[in-house]
């Protein structure tokens, strides 16, 4: 039995928050029947709404709801909440709060993609929960929803079965963990290459990689220097190296680094390590030693203490609760 998936839209619904999901979730088919055989299909994807039919989003593009919340109340595996502008239309809308409230208590996981979070939390179920949203969104939502423990930097969080994005790309990375949960890391990973994804991040990631941050600094010498940096993580990043690389002062280059970028060049370099580490130990099953000295930490006990200062938790607790675990019997499972 394929598991059956519905995506939540509504009127000025962000188009990639509903159809990138919903474009994992279809690839999975495509993989699982390659695999397994065309007989096999991984879901049944439907489109829901407050009302049937055509449903313009954002981006002035129609998808339809094939149908309504109304019509629509039993039978989901998994439930997922689009975020987007009209968000704030329904969260009085009780038709829409009282129908999440009561589809959460007969699926086996819902979820939210960006400020679809506000709609789960408008419903009562993200009380006492961690949650995450989109970054540009944190504070209306913490302001909000105050008895919800807020992750302000998580692509995604899960607590106990109700999972939150943090928006948009973020709301494939989510559904990639759900094809992973329910057929295995293999499966997840291509998908992932179908879909020409850089990257299958787990939700401790950061919204904000230091990839990304190293494409915003105006001046191409210290941006080409962060892009250096990620390369030799093993190497020597002291101030005075770096300064000597950039041909600048170590007083000058502080200054121009930290104007750039926000950031200290000793936190970037501190950083850039952890998000390698992170990486490193989800993927693989490698020694802390091992990792600590790749990515430029000297010794597993000063990754110890970066990974406490900043995730308050251990390196191997970290690799334990992250690393994806061996393929189980994934026919039997997707058959639940």
């Amino acid at each position: 039995m394929p598991r059956k998936v519905a995506m939540v839209i509504y009127p000025d619904v962000l188009l990639l928050d509903a159809t990138g999901p919903v474009q994992v979730f279809s690839s999975a088919n495509e993989e699982v029947a390659r695999r397994f055989g065309d007989e096999t299909v991984a879901y049944d994807i439907e489109m829901l709404g407050p009302h049937e039919g055509p449903v313009k989003t954002a981006a002035g593009i129609l998808l339809v709801a094939d149908r309504s919340l109304s019509e629509a109340r039993y039978g989901f595996d998994t439930v997922l909440i689009a975020g987007g502008s009209g968000v704030l239309k329904l969260l009085y809308d009780t038709s829409v709060t009282d129908w999440i409230s009561e589809i959460s208590r007969q699926c086996r996981r819902i979820g939210s993609v960006c400020t679809g979070s506000f709609l789960l939390a408008a419903s009562g179920l993200l009380d006492g929960r961690r949650a995450t949203t989109h970054w540009v969104h944190l504070d209306d939502f913490a302001a909000r929803f105050p008895k919800v423990d807020v992750e302000p930097d998580a692509i995604f969080v899960e607590d106990d079965g109700i999972y939150t994005a943090a928006g948009v790309s973020a709301g494939m990375d989510l559904a990639l963990a759900l094809v992973e949960e329910d057929w295995g890391r293999d499966v997840a990973l291509a998908v992932a290459r179908r879909l020409v994804l850089f990257l299958k991040r787990p939700g401790g990631q950061s919204q904000f990689s230091s990839h990304l941050r190293a494409q915003t600094a105006e001046r191409d010498r210290i941006s080409d220097l962060q892009t250096w940096i990620l390369d030799n993580l093993d190497g020597d990043l002291t101030v005075a190296a770096l300064a000597d690389r950039a041909a600048m002062s170590p007083r000058n280059f502080a200054r121009a680094f930290l104007a750039e970028t926000g950031m200290t060049p000793a936190k970037y370099v501190e950083t850039a390590r952890l998000e390698a580490a992170r990486r490193r130990l989800e993927d693989a099953h490698p020694s802390v030693d091992i990792v600590a000295a790749a990515c430029g930490f000297g010794n597993a006990e000063r990754m110890r203490r970066v990974f406490h200062r900043h995730l308050r938790i251990s390196p191997s607790e970290y690799r334990d609760r992250f690393r994806s675990p061996a393929p189980q019997a994934i026919l039997q499972g997707a058959a639940l």
